[in-house]
């Protein structure tokens, strides 16, 4: 299927509006976001191969926040569970309708139950796999614990979450030199200082990103056992907590 390359923010807007997963973010997104977060590709990869690690017979796998689903397709081509089922779900029409043409095209035999609704109200059930892939950072923090907390209930025992997240850090030289990192990444990428500045500017109060430290604490409180890393690429990193 073809995508746009992504020039979203590249000529002068006169009034930027918080970003939206609308029908335009929708047509460059692939572009956007392999040129926009260090090392998606690798984390997508590796989504996968956790889920053919943690996927249990007769259970359903999450993908929360799916946009176009590279997770669930790296899941779905991995998992060998019998019975297994995924759960796509994202609350951007635009996205769920070009996913389940993209998901028309895939060979895999393993079903997807595509939903567009918010994740907040998805009901989670007799899950093994979860993946947040860079999703909790658009919902609002008050609302993160009690999320969280819905999702290791809905685990089942030996249950794996992978959360994948932008991250802030509290000493300031490390937020200014990460930050700057990341601008010069997405410079290597083909974006412009003004796409890069109008995009950082979109995406302000709509992605608020937290320290490790802070999505360690409120997972642990959510009842897991242990939340480590395993993949960062300067400010982007991807967790793992274990039921």
């Amino acid at each position: 299927m073809n995508f746009k390359k992504d020039s979203l923010y590249a000529h002068p807007v006169e009034s930027l509006e918080g970003f939206q997963f609308d029908s335009a973010v929708t047509a460059v997104f692939p572009d956007m976001i392999q040129r926009s977060v260090p090392g998606y590709r690798s984390i997508i990869s590796a989504i996968g191969l956790l889920a053919g690690r943690f996927a249990q017979a007769n259970s359903l796998c999450y993908d929360l926040g799916c946009s176009l689903g590279a997770a669930t397709l790296a899941m779905r081509h991995q998992i060998e569970a019998p019975n297994c089922r995924i759960v796509a779900v994202d609350n951007s029409e635009a996205m769920i309708d070009r996913f389940k043409k993209i998901l028309a095209n895939d060979t895999s035999p393993i079903e997807v139950e595509t939903r567009c609704e918010d994740i907040r109200e998805t009901r989670l059930e007799n899950a093994s796999v979860v993946v947040l892939n860079f999703t909790l950072q658009f919902i609002p923090i008050e609302d993160r614990s009690d999320f969280l907390r819905n999702i290791y209930q809905a685990l089942l025992p030996g249950g794996i979450l992978i959360l994948s997240e932008k991250l802030k850090f509290d000493d300031p030289r490390q937020q200014q030199l990460q930050t700057e990192m990341h601008h010069a990444f997405k410079k290597t990428q083909g974006y412009s200082d003004l796409e890069i500045s109008q995009k950082r500017t979109a995406l302000e109060n709509v992605l608020i990103p937290e320290t490790f430290a802070c999505h360690r604490q409120r997972l642990l409180k959510a009842g897991f056992n242990s939340a480590e890393v395993w993949f960062q690429y300067f400010n982007f990193a991807s967790i793992i907590a274990l039921k």
